[in-house]
């Protein structure tokens, strides 16, 4: 049994292989875009994340009592009239807060 190639069948796969051929390029872009965006919804995420964070940190500095905390604990700042005491560990350097 011998397969016989008519003109047309040869046409038409001629037709068939360049058109895959030029199919190749762009399959391959949209899977590298695909990728790239997933890759920067995951980015925009942690980002937001972020800002949320530091709105938050923003909102707590608009707030005296914690500026004030700050600035003890940080700073080692004290009112007037205060006496500040600080503790020196017999051996080593002082510890600063973890500010």
């Amino acid at each position: 049994m011998s397969v016989r190639v008519t003109p047309r069948a040869a046409i038409l796969l001629v037709v068939c292989v360049i058109a895959l051929t030029f199919a190749v390029a762009p399959f391959r872009a949209y899977l590298g875009q695909r990728g790239q965006m997933a890759s920067l919804s995951h980015q925009m995420q942690v980002l937001e994340s972020q800002n949320a964070d530091l709105q938050r940190q923003a909102a707590r500095l608009q707030d005296q009592s914690y500026l004030q905390q700050l600035a003890r604990e940080c700073l080692g700042m004290v009112r007037p009239g205060e006496i500040a005491f600080v503790t020196v560990p017999q051996h080593g350097k002082p510890v600063p807060p973890p500010c």
